[in-house]
């Protein structure tokens, strides 16, 4: 990630694409989304969905552990270019988290996040605010996850 100053609205990454397995999504549901259209294959058949599909919070855990990812990758990539590594976060929220369309086994979700909106903090001002769009498309081109980010991303100094 950038220093709040080097982000431009519009700017906007690909953080990663993932292929959900059925394995994975039982796993994960068994786990923190026990409800039988997660667990059970034949449960699933009856189910609105007419399948086995992901839990929406399997589907926004999994564009964490990308976005995660991404800022890791960016500051490595930074640290060995010789350039300072902002610091990212706290976080206030998000708001119109939206699970558009199921997500089956075998899709593969490509997620994205975009510069939105810039604001700068009176009572901070070694920080900025991103506001940020944030995606998971599946392999149809199909968004299936959306929603609004608020972070804390420092200045340069």
């Amino acid at each position: 990630m950038n220093f709040f100053d080097e982000i431009q609205v519009g700017d906007r990454e690909i953080l990663g694409t993932h292929t959900f397995t059925r394995d994975e999504i039982v796993a994960f549901a068994r786990k923190y989304d026990p409800q039988p259209f997660h667990t059970d294959d034949e449960a699933a058949k009856r189910s609105i969905f007419g399948a086995l599909c992901a839990s929406g919070w399997h589907t926004a855990a999994t564009w964490m552990k990308y976005f995660v990812a991404y800022q890791q990758r960016t500051a490595a990539e930074r640290v060995a270019k010789g350039i300072a590594v902002p610091v990212t976060g706290p976080s206030p929220g998000f708001k119109d988290l939206r699970w558009l369309k199921p997500v089956y086994a075998g899709d593969v979700i490509t997620y994205a996040t975009e510069a939105r909106e810039k604001i700068l903090p009176k009572s901070r001002p070694d920080w900025g605010m991103l506001i940020a769009y944030n995606t998971g498309t599946n392999q149809d081109g199909v968004l299936v996850f959306d929603f609004e980010s608020r972070v804390f991303v420092q200045r340069h100094a």
